[in-house]
């Protein structure tokens, strides 16, 4: 098992995707974060410097987890960019071309805030796999109602009959939830985050108690990871409305361990929390549920 194997996005009674702290509601929505945030630079012109930036060789990971350089910042998130998208429409070929304008997207996003940190950033590579099973570097993967997305090694799986379109509808913002958690699963692998977490877990066992505490600190990482992105889309000009992004956080209500019946996800309450965490806020040290208490990633 490699150490970029993720989570498989469950759906289940409520589309359970993978992986602010307090938790955030109001009647007509939520407000999107706002303002175009960089990250700084200091005098020299490394971006990072005074957050752990000199422990960094330039082009390599960083295998730290709550005192990783890219969630030392208070003020560092994603900048607001106008993401396109083509309309929703529920046939194979149409979902599939609405998942590569998302990721185009998310790259526009993510990759200049972690190449500032010298990080070796690449877009990950997006695949739709048909039939019953696909094979992944972090091995066979089956299709149906417990995969509805798959992130393995530099690699976004997008199984078109996983998606459960039937039952979900259309509602594009929920798909976008759920590729941008994906896409959080990537964050972590270019950073060194989800290298340093599977060297713990393999050290503690998957299974033990202490595994399936790191297992959500990572799984609720790319949930707020995930909010993030879409607070930072929201209501720029682009394809992304107010109607899409608080369907979107309705929906992570339904997602989690209550809803699964598993450990390593997180309560369905902490997985709609950090999630708004990063949607309402868009600061990446918010992100940090490695140095959260437990009582906050149970």
């Amino acid at each position: 098992m490699a150490f970029t194997l993720s989570a498989v996005a469950v759906l289940l009674a409520g589309l359970v995707v993978f992986v602010v702290v307090n938790r955030f509601g109001g009647d007509g929505g939520p407000n999107g974060a706002s303002g175009s945030v960089a990250v700084p630079t200091s005098a020299n012109g490394n971006a990072g410097a005074g957050a752990g930036g000199s422990r960094a060789v330039p082009g390599e990971k960083i295998l730290e987890l709550a005192d990783h350089p890219i969630l030392q910042n208070p003020d560092a998130g994603l900048p607001n960019i106008v993401c396109r998208l083509p309309p929703w429409q529920r046939d194979q070929a149409s979902v599939e071309a609405f998942f590569r304008a998302a990721v185009l997207c998310l790259n526009q996003a993510w990759g200049p805030f972690l190449q500032a940190y010298h990080l070796p950033f690449a877009p990950p590579v997006l695949h739709f796999p048909n039939g019953t099973s696909f094979v992944t570097a972090c091995g066979t993967i089956a299709v149906g109602v417990a995969t509805a997305a798959y992130y393995c090694d530099d690699n976004l799986y997008v199984p078109y009959r996983g998606l459960q379109i039937d039952q979900y509808g259309d509602n594009p913002g929920v798909y976008l939830a759920l590729i941008a958690h994906e896409y959080g699963h990537h964050v972590q692998e270019v950073a060194g985050i989800m290298d340093a977490v599977w060297q713990r877990i393999y050290q503690v066992g998957q299974n033990t108690p202490a595994g399936l505490d790191l297992s959500r600190r990572k799984e609720l990482q790319a949930q707020c990871f995930s909010g993030m992105f879409l607070g930072a889309v929201v209501d720029r000009g682009g394809s992304v409305t107010r109607a899409m992004y608080e369907k979107a956080w309705r929906d992570q209500d339904t997602r989690g361990d209550n809803t699964s019946g598993s450990h390593d996800h997180g309560t369905n309450a902490h997985y709609a929390q950090w999630w708004r965490t990063g949607a309402q806020y868009n600061r990446i040290a918010k992100c940090n549920t490695f140095a959260a208490p437990a009582s906050e990633v149970s």
